[in-house]
């Protein structure tokens, strides 16, 4: 099954520009070097499936004109990629549904003390609606549901749970994802494989084993944030070597600062990078470039 995935945000975690920067990168007018910080929409068999909700959820889900989601998974529990989920509360108003996250055991902790009131029995009326599923390194499917609480906005009250069966024939097909280990500086995180497309942020050493998850993709997508050596993520040679040894047809770097070159010069650099370039200007589709080119991702690039 093959997925198409947008990058709704292709910055790091302050974003680019960055705030009070006078750098040519944070001035660039190239609206490729205007970066959200990251996160990806996901639509794979019948589902619509975000990674991660930083703080540019809501403008992220106004700008690509999204109105529904089926599940938010999440990578870690860094600011800058669950900032937003408070704002799924617009999706809960208007569909009746809570979100449905999906995090490592450790991430809920966290959401728990940050997200306190999205967690109590007798919440504050219009408090965020979710419900969370743990998951870890193993694979594990994204299924409908036969039967769920809708919920009712009552003025005034909040929510009322209403307990609801869905259609045999209305049912979404369950899809499977594959979640890929990566280390972020000392802290657990996870990447995703969704049939075709891989996608690996906030990492800066995957385990020897994980690479086993990676054979045969059509797009593997892998964070860097500078060219120089960084604690807590791949540096650009260090990115380079990982998407050789992943050797899928296409290869994208995301999770980028204003640290690296504009756009147009950071693609020139890149192996096949400057041709593949040229040809995505002149409307090649992602999937038709030069295979084993790489290029820097930028927010609104669909593959």
């Amino acid at each position: 099954m093959k997925a198409r995935l947008t990058f709704l945000g292709s910055g790091t975690s302050q974003g680019v520009p960055m705030i009070g920067c006078g750098c040519e990168v944070c001035h660039s007018t190239d609206p490729r070097d205007k970066r959200l910080r990251a996160s990806v929409l996901v639509e794979y068999g019948d589902m619509t499936i975000l990674v991660d909700a930083g703080p540019d959820f809501r403008q992220q889900m106004l700008r690509a004109g999204v109105g529904h989601l089926d599940a938010i998974l999440l990578t870690h529990n860094h600011k800058d990629h669950t900032g937003g989920l408070d704002d799924v509360r617009a999706f809960n108003y208007l569909e009746g549904l809570p979100a449905e996250i999906y995090c490592e055991p450790y991430v809920e902790e966290s959401l728990r003390k940050e997200y306190s009131y999205a967690f109590e029995e007798k919440k504050y009326p219009g408090a965020p609606e979710w419900h969370v599923h743990n998951i870890d390194e193993n694979p594990f499917d994204i299924v409908a549901e036969s039967s769920f609480d809708r919920i009712v906005w009552l003025s005034g009250q909040g929510y009322k749970h209403v307990h609801e069966q869905v259609p045999e024939d209305q049912l979404k097909k369950p899809v499977h994802i594959i979640p890929i280990r990566g280390m972020h500086y000392k802290l657990p995180v996870l990447g995703y494989r969704f049939g075709n497309i891989a996608y690996c942020t906030d990492m800066n050493y995957i385990p020897e084993e994980e690479f086993e998850k990676l054979h045969d993709l059509d797009h593997f997508i892998i964070n860097t944030v500078k060219k120089g050596k960084h604690i807590s993520h791949f540096a650009l040679d260090e990115a380079v070597e990982v998407v050789r040894r992943v050797g899928a047809k296409h290869s994208w770097l995301t999770h980028i600062s204003h640290q690296l070159p504009l756009w147009r010069e950071l693609a020139a650099e890149l192996p096949g990078g400057a041709e593949a370039a040229r040809l995505l200007e002149n409307g090649t589709k992602a999937g038709d470039l030069p295979v084993g080119s790489i290029l820097p991702a930028y927010d609104g690039l669909v593959l």
